[in-house]
């Protein structure tokens, strides 16, 4: 009887931004992904590297140059600044390394552009980080519509309602739709498979912190979607669930419904600040954890098998398109066509 094949080398990991997202994605990368070996994490803010490389036995280090150089460094997660993510794309191609992006891939369509160009030339695999396509709530959804469980898909709805910022003062104006609303925006693409938006209709204000209004923050926004089959979509975002972090959506279609998220029907339901009285989750990572868990699994194995990840560059450009095209639609108060419009923006000039 020959011997059992040893286990197959894990595959080593660089991780780019120690801040929230990043730090919760290393200790998912160093404990919860299987096949994954977190490498190094690199951070150029004093300190911050080593707090949180150290624990989880990764090399700290202050130079992306100096991470992206180590051979052990099969794939890169790019969790830092989200106006940092483009050149970072490109650089971590050119180095060889398959690449996880945070969403968005970069600020317009031309730097979301350069990432697919840069990967699809090194021949690496470059997945976005759309976590709710890896939640089993919403994979069982598209699964339902793809068995043609609700026939045709002819009203969806997505939200997220978050509960919350530390400073309003520090968000972009563009950040209810670049930042917040693209989760929303991809999960309706993805569950009106085959379509296309043909019009996006957005409005907005400031009605969490309305002292901000005059350097341009929204922070509630309402989003539809019109798709090339004749469906019809809404999402919707708010920075103010005083409840907790809450993520819901919905499919309705010719031969029934999908409901998504939320928590069972009861006569009564109470919601408030505390968030006990519905249990409701506090933030993404408590929601999502296993989500993110399951996308990390996914671009390590698509690095380890060097293959194309489930979600894409391609993919992130065109939820990115349609969140473009909502911040041209809040300032000309109308209808958009996002293959028209969303060329010609630049969030960060927003």
């Amino acid at each position: 009887m020959s011997a059992p094949l040893p286990p197959p080398r894990p595959t080593g990991i660089g991780l780019i931004g120690a801040g929230r997202i990043g730090s919760s994605h290393a200790r998912l990368l160093a404990t919860r992904v299987p096949g994954a070996r977190l490498v190094a994490v690199a951070d150029p803010r004093p300190g911050a590297a080593a707090a949180l490389a150290e624990p989880l036995g990764a090399r700290p280090v202050a130079d992306v140059e100096d991470l992206l150089a180590d051979p052990a460094v099969e794939g890169v997660v790019i969790t830092a600044t989200t106006e940092a993510h483009a050149d970072l794309v490109e650089a971590a191609a050119r180095a060889g390394k398959g690449v996880f992006c945070e969403k968005p891939a970069g600020l317009s369509l031309a730097e979301v552009d350069r990432g697919i160009a840069a990967t699809t030339t090194a021949g690496v695999p470059f997945q976005v980080g759309f976590n709710r396509r890896f939640s089993p709530e919403f994979a069982a959804a598209r699964a339902a519509v793809d068995a043609g469980r609700i026939g045709t898909p002819h009203l969806l709805r997505s939200l997220t309602r978050d509960p919350g910022l530390p400073d309003y003062g520090r968000v972009p104006a563009w950040a209810i739709f670049v930042l917040t609303l693209i989760h929303d925006i991809d999960t309706l693409l993805w569950l009106n498979p085959g379509a296309e938006p043909v019009s996006v209709y957005a409005v907005a204000d400031a009605l969490v912190a309305p002292e901000f209004k005059a350097a341009g923050l929204l922070d509630t926004a309402v989003v539809t979607i019109r798709f090339d089959n004749g469906a019809l979509a809404t999402a919707e975002a708010s920075f103010s669930a005083t409840y907790g972090y809450d993520v819901r959506g919905e499919v309705f279609g010719s031969g029934g419904r999908l409901e998504i998220g939320g928590r069972p029907r009861q006569d009564l339901a109470l919601f408030d600040a505390d968030g006990r009285h519905a249990d409701t989750p506090r933030g993404d990572v408590e929601l999502f954890g296993d989500a993110y868990a399951a996308e990390l699994a996914e671009f390590t194995a698509a690095v380890r098998e060097r293959r194309n990840p489930v979600v894409t560059g391609h993919d992130a450009r065109r939820a990115l398109a349609v969140a473009l095209s909502c911040i041209v639609s809040v300032r000309s108060g109308g209808p958009v066509d996002p293959a028209v419009v969303a060329g010609t923006v630049d969030a960060r000039q927003s």
